[in-house]
């Protein structure tokens, strides 16, 4: 089991967008063991994607709603039906903010040889899959937030013993 140290708010890896997996080799089956390994090896989590990792692949994991797999090269739908509720990300440690969300969410792509997949859901699984890919296009959560959220976000972020490292 590899659990891989997850990078935080500030590592220029989680702000470039990752780029397209073409080898559906030993290589990226490695890279979706590592990200499940580093999923599912604490409690909690709802997903990892690449960059997450250090890794700029367009690859992420979830565990959300009863329903564990990957993704390679997705692409997303959203509805227009909006859900409400606290987000928080691995990335930026022990802080939650209300973030609007899609209801409900299609992502397409492939699993890790090569096989096309859908995966869809609402709710919290709609949520999850969002906030992943948002990941491989190199946004985060808290790009979202608005008005007074967004500026307590940011204070609390300056303020986490986290980003004073």
């Amino acid at each position: 089991m590899t659990m891989r140290p997850i990078r935080l708010l500030g590592d220029a890896v989680l702000r470039s967008p990752a780029e397209p997996v073409t080898s559906f080799d030993t290589e990226l089956h490695a890279l979706v063991t590592d990200l499940m390994d580093t999923l599912l090896g604490a409690p909690g989590r709802a997903g990892v994607a690449a960059p997450q990792i250090g890794v700029g692949a367009r690859v992420f994991v979830y565990d959300a709603d009863g329903q564990v797999g990957h993704v390679v090269n997705p692409t997303i739908e959203l509805s227009e039906e909006l859900q409400d509720g606290d987000e928080g990300c691995l990335s930026i440690p022990e802080l939650y903010f209300p973030t609007p969300r899609a209801m409900s969410a299609t992502v397409h792509g492939f699993d890790q040889y090569g096989t096309a997949l859908t995966v869809s859901g609402s709710g919290f699984l709609a949520r999850a899959l969002q906030h992943e890919t948002d990941h491989l296009d190199g946004k985060l959560y808290i790009d979202t937030l608005r008005g007074d959220t967004r500026r307590q976000a940011l204070r609390d972020i300056r303020a986490a013993a986290w980003s004073r490292r």
